[in-house]
């Protein structure tokens, strides 16, 4: 078998319809076994994910997060992605490692505002104003095409970097917005429940770890709350941990999983608050990665 070396060019032949196909196929497929590793010095961070789905194939991921290459204008997030065969283990393809995450991220937490939000959502607020907040717009424009976005960020030169409209405040913003993504590294909750109303959907990215989180315990509380994966946020991340040990939700709360009927993964009605809490484990890499491969593959002469 050859191997593919992927790089950012595959962009052009993919689409985001495509890839929450692939995801929901993925999602139909036996439970993925999932191990990640953290290591850690300060606010620097190597997290080694690997995954296995009968049937799919096999993946390890490697990320490194540095928050303070920012001040030296380099990626805060880099990384390799390796995908091998499903039936002989044997190297399938290296892919463009910022590919595979800008697209799992994003269609993560656009497949769950599919299903969530409003159908009538267009006021978009990005918390937020990385990279991961700027492949949102393209995401969500994909389901949403008449949408408005709104980002506001601690730093006004990086929100007005993105050529959207600018929020001065945050609570007004949130107030105003039908759906609400927040894309940052918070290690204390930026949105507070009481700011929120009837009908709104939020989608949380950010955090990843267990002394990060990005709403309060009233917001979790006041919500129907969903997850991607029980298996990678319930313990592992603090959007989770804090409420439930504090008594604001149970576990018992969390509504459902992309593994569960998607009948069940949906809003009940226009007025309910819902929570979509984006873990980004590596079943999705690799659900991601092979729909890159496919693709790129379709394309290729022989």
């Amino acid at each position: 078998m050859s191997i593919q070396v992927i790089g950012p060019e595959a962009e052009q032949a993919m689409r985001w319809q495509g890839l929450l196909t692939a995801l929901e196929a993925g999602h139909r497929r036996p439970r993925a076994e999932i191990k990640d590793m953290f290591l850690q010095r300060g606010n620097d961070t190597v997290l080694n994910r690997a995954a296995w789905i009968d049937g799919l194939g096999q993946l390890v991921k490697v990320a490194t997060v540095f928050p303070g290459n920012a001040a030296r204008s380099e990626p805060t997030i880099n990384g390799a992605v390796t995908l091998f065969d499903d039936v002989s283990g044997v190297l399938r393809a290296l892919v463009d490692f910022h590919l595979v995450t800008k697209w799992k991220t994003a269609g993560d937490s656009l497949l769950s505002a599919r299903r969530l939000a409003r159908r009538d959502s267009r006021r978009i607020l990005l918390v937020g104003a990385g990279t991961v907040a700027r492949s949102m717009v393209d995401a969500y424009s994909s389901i949403f095409p008449d949408a408005e976005f709104t980002v506001w960020s601690r730093s006004r030169r990086s929100a007005e970097a993105m050529g959207l409209t600018v929020a001065e405040d945050l609570e007004a913003a949130v107030a105003r917005a039908d759906i609400i993504c927040t894309a940052t590294m918070s290690q204390e909750p930026l949105i507070k429940g009481d700011w929120l109303r009837p009908g709104q959907h939020l989608d949380l990215i950010g955090a990843y770890r267990a002394d990060m989180r990005e709403v309060d315990d009233t917001a979790m509380a006041r919500a129907r709350v969903f997850v991607d994966s029980r298996a990678t946020t319930l313990h592992h991340i603090g959007e989770l941990i804090a409420p439930i040990r504090s008594g604001a939700i149970s576990e018992s709360d969390v509504i459902a999983d992309f593994y569960d009927d998607p009948a069940v993964y949906s809003r009940r009605s226009e007025t309910e608050i819902t929570i979509a809490k984006n873990g980004g484990g590596a079943h999705l890499d690799l659900m991601t990665a092979d729909y890159i491969a496919g693709v790129w593959s379709a394309r290729q002469p022989g």
